[in-house]
Parts: structure tokens; sequence; C-alpha cells
């Protein structure tokens, strides 16, 4: 087994145990490190693969950014009542079967490939996708950044509550 493999496989295992931590514990704050840890995991198989856009996407919008605002949102706005509820609903039955069809269905795809191998060396990606989006991409890419600041502040102004005086 190769290097490459070992870390793989660890770094999937970490991915899969976090993934289980989040869903299981009651505690919420619990659950979002965990989710922190998982999604962090997630970033080092991509930086295992050679995919450094897709790390630093994963790290910078998912890791820094969605984990740090869930932990705010429960930290500020959660009562204490809130943050030890039970995480598992009556519906645990038709998630496992789906679980299961789904990790049926994934092995198949993958054991279709287990014969390929990688014929090239991996090239980094960041300065290619860097050129496409200031260079042909730029406007697109503007305009997607103005349609989300548009979204920001639509939900900071449909969530904003009028404090009675």
């Amino acid at each position: 087994m190769t290097f490459e493999a070992i870390v793989f496989y660890s770094l999937s295992a970490l991915v899969v145990i976090s993934a289980l931590g989040v869903v299981m514990h009651r505690n919420t704050v619990h659950s979002s490190l965990f989710l922190g840890l998982s999604l962090a995991g997630v970033a080092g198989i991509f930086a295992s693969l050679s995919a450094d856009f897709l790390f630093a996407g994963q790290i910078l919008i998912y890791v820094s950014g969605i984990a740090v605002l869930i932990m705010f949102v429960v930290m500020l706005l959660g009562r204490a009542s809130d943050l030890h509820l039970r995480q598992v609903n009556n519906q645990w039955l038709a998630a496992v079967l789906i679980c299961c069809i789904s990790m049926v269905g994934l092995w198949r795809v993958a054991s279709s490939f287990s014969g390929s191998t990688v014929t090239t060396a991996a090239q980094p990606t960041t300065k290619l996708l860097g050129q496409l989006m200031m260079g042909d991409y730029a406007v697109p890419f503007e305009l997607v950044s103005l349609v989300l600041t548009a979204a920001l502040l639509g939900a900071i102004f449909f969530s904003h509550v009028e404090k009675p005086e």
C-alpha cells in the first residue's frame, strides 16, 4: 500500500467518523465542531489528490466560513435548552435504508474504476482558474458577487425584527 493510499484512507476515516459525530451527539456545539472537523478532512482529501483550488475553497468557504457561522448562531441565538436536543428522529430506519442503497450504488461505481490507473502527474489548477476568472469570465464573476451581496442584504432585511419600545 502506497503512502498516498494510507493518507487517503486515514482522511476518509476521519471524515466518516466526524460526520457520524455530527449526527450522533446531542450537544449542538459538539455537533458543529465535528462538522468543522469533517469539512477539514474533506479539504485534506482534496490536498492529497493535488486539487489545490478545491482544497483552498474548502478551507476558506466551508471550514472557516460555514462552521464559524454555525458556531456564532448557536452561541448567540441558541437557548440553553436548545443546545441539548435529540438529533435522531423517528425516520432513522428510512435514513439507514437510503444510506445502504447509496453505499451499494457508490460501491458499484467505484468497482468499475478499480482497474484504472493514473497515467499523468497531477498539475496545479489554481493559475489556470485565476486566468479564466480574471480574463474571460471576469464580468460573470463580478455579477455573481453582486447577486450574492444582494442575497445577503435581503436575508439581513427579512430576518431583522423590530423591538418594541
